[in-house]
């Protein structure tokens, strides 16, 4: 049987070039998780990128170490008419190229092609959120649910808009995280940048007594499992913290019953404190360290509603903080 020597040099080399890039893109993982230390979300998004541009370049037969700039604006190109995808997700691959390729020129001195990537224009849509009778409304129906389930819901709820943290960072806490003699929980934010958030007085007793009177009943009838986890679930006989999709669902069950007619989700609440805290006259800056934003400019979105200018932060505008 006669072997056609070139094709056969072409397999090898294909099969060369798709194990380099492999072994990169599994080098580029550790590096997100272990030197970025990005959020699980943030590292399943970036991944797929990637992976969705090696296919591209499986495809197309190109060597990550050959190709060209024109190379990567065709891969654009692709998504933006083949793929249909939108301003918004487009801006996120090209985020996701350029952390890439900055990798691939620190560890493998291949040229950093997307440095000079711009950015499509986004449409700034305002945050939506509900009015402070609507989370009345629901702060109220949570309060009359007296299960076990129904007080960690409720401990939940309020923590999620007393203190504006992310549904990510919520489900993740520790017992550790609460300093009970402080007033202040401990939040380990993305990219594991931490920060220190108030809270009222009175929802760190009803934390207390949810740990002594429910947080061990949450791991099994008997009671005789423990776990740091604040929030803890037993999923097939092991002990996790609760998802932000088991929330989420959660959640909207809650509005539903609550008579609230505005579709819910963890981080519409979010926006809601931080839009309720600057209408009665928080500023920026502050607002800024509560929710854990890197940039100044990221919390300027909700300057809908009027300001007030500089007066008193939290102890004094939050809606919750008697």
């Amino acid at each position: 049987m006669l072997i056609n020597l070139k094709l056969y040099a072409i397999i090898l080399n294909y099969i060369k070039i798709g194990e380099i890039m492999d072994s990169i893109i599994s080098n580029f993982e550790s590096f997100l998780f272990a030197e970025k230390r990005v959020s699980n979300n943030t590292l399943t998004s970036y991944m797929n990128d990637i992976y969705q541009f090696n296919d591209f370049l499986k495809s197309k037969d190109l060597d990550i170490k050959l190709i060209s700039v024109k190379d990567l604006k065709s891969f654009l190109q692709f998504l933006k008419e083949k793929q249909n995808i939108s301003a918004r997700s487009m801006s996120r691959k090209i985020s996701s190229l350029k952390v890439f390729f900055k990798f691939l020129n620190q560890q493998f001195s291949i040229e950093n092609l997307a440095i000079d990537l711009t950015f499509p224009k986004l449409e700034k849509k305002l945050p939506n959120y509900l009015s402070e009778e609507d989370i009345e409304k629901l702060l109220d129906y949570a309060q009359k649910d007296k299960t076990d389930l129904g007080i960690r819901n409720k401990i939940i709820l309020y923590l999620l808009y007393v203190t504006g943290m992310r549904i990510s960072e919520l489900v993740c806490l520790t017992i550790s995280n609460i300093q009970f003699d402080t007033g202040f929980i401990s939040v380990n934010g993305k990219g594991g940048k931490g920060r220190l958030v108030p809270i009222p007085q009175s929802l760190a007793t009803e934390i207390k007594n949810y740990l002594n009177d429910v947080h061990s009943k949450l791991m099994g009838k008997k009671g005789n499992r423990s776990s740091e986890y604040l929030f803890p679930v037993l999923y097939s006989g092991k002990v996790k913290h609760i998802t932000r999709q088991a929330f989420w669902i959660i959640l909207k069950k809650m509005a539903f019953q609550a008579g609230i007619k505005a579709t819910l989700s963890p981080h519409k609440l979010r926006h809601s404190l931080a839009t309720h805290l600057l209408k009665k006259g928080a500023n920026l800056r502050s607002l800024q360290l509560l929710l854990g934003h890197e940039n100044l400019s990221t919390v300027q979105i909700y300057t809908h509603v009027e300001t007030g200018y500089l007066r008193k932060i939290y102890d004094k505008y939050h809606p919750r903080s008697k």
